[in-house]
């Protein structure tokens, strides 16, 4: 057609392969290159700040989880220390209950000595001689 042009004025033909041997594609491709070389930093700077982000909720729930444990074995102290005074303090009544039947089963029994002294003596005497019937039985 225009073959007597220079190739300066030559319009742009398509190629045997389909592409057009303008001049302003390869720039085209070297934006689009520079935008998904941005792209793919941006995205890298997302994932560092995401990754960060992670770490330090990570380290908040640990400390949030020694703080709960804490709290959790000082609970579990002061309610073992609360028992345990509990038990002491039943201890302690029950203790003080024996004594005081005990008190009053042997002042029971003097009572009973001084109204039947001789009452008293056989009762003991037969308490004895069965005591001594069950050890020698035993040897």
């Amino acid at each position: 057609m225009n073959s007597h042009l220079p190739p300066e004025q030559t319009p742009n033909r398509p190629t045997a392969s389909g592409s057009s041997t303008n001049s302003a594609r390869p720039e085209a491709n070297d934006i689009r290159d520079d935008d998904l070389g941005e792209t793919l930093s941006q995205l890298s700077r997302d994932v560092a700040s995401l990754k960060n982000t992670f770490a330090l909720l990570a380290s908040q729930a640990g400390g949030e989880a020694a703080k709960t444990m804490r709290n959790m074995s000082d609970t579990v102290a002061s309610q073992v220390g609360d028992t345990a005074s509990g038990v002491m303090d039943t201890g302690s009544d029950l203790a003080t209950s024996a004594k005081q039947h005990a008190k009053t089963f042997t002042s029971e029994l003097e009572a009973m000595a001084r109204r039947n002294p001789l009452g008293t003596i056989a009762g003991t005497l037969a308490f004895g001689v069965i005591v001594g019937m069950m050890s020698r039985g035993r040897h």
